[in-house]
């Protein structure tokens, strides 16, 4: 009966110390602001909300026009012409106003579609670290609210030097 006990506390040991995790920490924004690519993702969304913008100015212009036509020409319109060009104004206003709440949400699409790669490339690169060291978590600093993290198992650097981004070391 002993030996049968001592054999069962002796497998729970072994596998307690097999079920032991590591794990690790990344702060992937700073990676992401210390990428070179980024520079090419934020020129491609200046040029994207540029485009809403013009796009956006040509029915605020399209608009007054409208406004100015009618405005001049109100007194010679019959009633149902008036109804039909008041209509067609309110119509343009309200296509404005949807443009304008859409806008935002237009440029976090996009911002998202050209970080994705990015995103992407350091997620490969935190993968191959994380499976050569043996890590089984790694947390994002920036979003986990960790109090306190043992910079020895910070693989922000590590990633970074995958990547072939140039680690700076702070100024004393």
């Amino acid at each position: 009966m002993k030996k049968v006990i001592l054999s069962f506390l002796v497998l729970i040991a072994s596998l307690q110390l097999n079920a032991q995790s590591k794990t690790g920490t990344i702060d992937t924004d700073f990676i992401l602001s210390k990428m070179p690519e980024l520079t090419k993702v934020q020129e491609d969304l200046k040029a994207y909300n540029s485009k809403l913008e013009g796009d956006l100015k040509i029915k605020v212009d399209e608009y007054q026009v409208k406004v100015k036509e009618y405005q001049e020409k109100v007194t010679s319109f019959t009633e149902p012409i008036k109804k039909t060009k008041q209509e067609e104004i309110i119509g343009l206003e309200d296509d404005i106003a949807k443009f304008r709440q859409n806008g935002a949400q237009l440029v976090q699409l996009q911002q998202n579609k050209l970080l994705q790669p990015l995103y992407q490339k350091i997620g490969k690169a935190l993968e191959e670290i994380a499976k050569a060291e043996s890590y089984t978590q790694v947390f994002t600093i920036t979003t986990s609210g960790l109090a306190y993290i043992d910079p020895n198992y910070d693989l922000t650097k590590k990633v970074m030097t995958k990547l072939g981004i140039k680690i700076e070391e702070p100024k004393k």
